[in-house]
């Protein structure tokens, strides 16, 4: 007869050895070593406010004989504390995703669930595979008014806990910063940089819900950030630049109308163009 036994961590633990007596005669082992008989209660094994390096397999055997009498996998943890969820749209119109995490682990198995509730309906958030700790729920009315309610209940062997968020499909929606981001230096013009990026490519359809975008720049020398704003297009000329300074630019993209700013972009290095130095020749004066 074998099974898992779960303690929190700090907890006095009594193990019996299966249907023996108290007063028989027995030895218990952990993960194979003998336990001292200090431990001992009788045939009783007493564990005073365990810990995580007491998790493993426990035995006990009868005295004379060595049968094995009784064993049980012992799994210390703790009971989950409220999780962390979070809900975004990176691809509007389409839909959105929900991801959480445990702000401390409880080193047992947890289980997740998850509903979701449009109104009075219920919707169905489809597990992705990976990361596993993550679900996307499609849309199916648009531009509703309606609130979204998420909640996230997690459970282990020895406690639970949940979160709640409730929120408009409006209020979620924030893009992936703009890809392939590129910074050229302008021939010809020392204070000029020529920056280009792309639309994330998860954002389905940027012809019917335009982003705008978000640029700041700043040389290597300095902190202090410059920025600019752009209603439309892919692409801005920094026209300020300090002449012959490493520059570092990144771009942020957000919905013209709803949501919140992006993450920004990776950051692009560009250096604004420099004229070659002349060579000087000296000749030497003949006399």
């Amino acid at each position: 007869d074998s099974h898992i036994q779960y303690e929190r961590v700090g907890a006095d633990v009594t193990m019996k050895c299966g249907s023996m007596d108290w007063d028989a005669a027995v030895t218990w082992t952990a993960n194979g070593t003998d336990i001292d008989e200090s431990h001992l209660n009788g045939s009783y094994l007493i564990l005073k406010k365990v810990d995580l390096t007491q998790s493993g397999q426990y035995s006990c055997y009868e005295g004379s004989s060595w049968h094995l009498k009784y064993q049980t996998y012992l799994r210390v943890g703790t009971p989950p504390k409220e999780p962390l969820l979070m809900c975004r749209s990176n691809n509007y119109p389409k839909g959105f995703y929900c991801s959480w995490h445990l702000p401390t682990p409880t080193y047992i198995p947890n289980s997740f669930n998850i509903s979701v509730i449009h109104g009075t309906k219920e919707m169905v958030c489809e597990k992705d595979v990976f990361p596993k700790n993550r679900c996307h729920i499609r849309y199916l009315q648009l531009f509703s008014t309606v609130k979204y309610k998420v909640t996230l209940t997690v459970t282990n062997a020895l406690g639970k806990n949940s979160t709640t968020l409730t929120f408009d499909e409006f209020a979620i929606v924030k893009p992936d910063p703009p890809e392939s981001v590129v910074a050229k230096p302008v021939p010809n013009n020392p204070r000029r940089l020529e920056v280009s990026w792309q639309n994330p490519s998860s954002w389905p359809d940027p012809e019917s819900f335009p982003l705008k975008f978000f640029l700041r720049y700043r040389p290597l020398i300095l902190d202090q950030w410059q920025h600019v704003e752009l209603s439309d297009g892919t692409s801005h000329t920094i026209t300020d630049a300090y002449a012959g300074k490493e520059y570092i630019i990144q771009v942020a993209a957000k919905d013209n109308d709803i949501g919140t700013w992006s993450d920004w972009s990776v950051a692009v290095h560009a250096t604004p163009w420099t004229e070659e130095p002349k060579h000087l020749t000296t000749e030497a004066q003949v006399t």
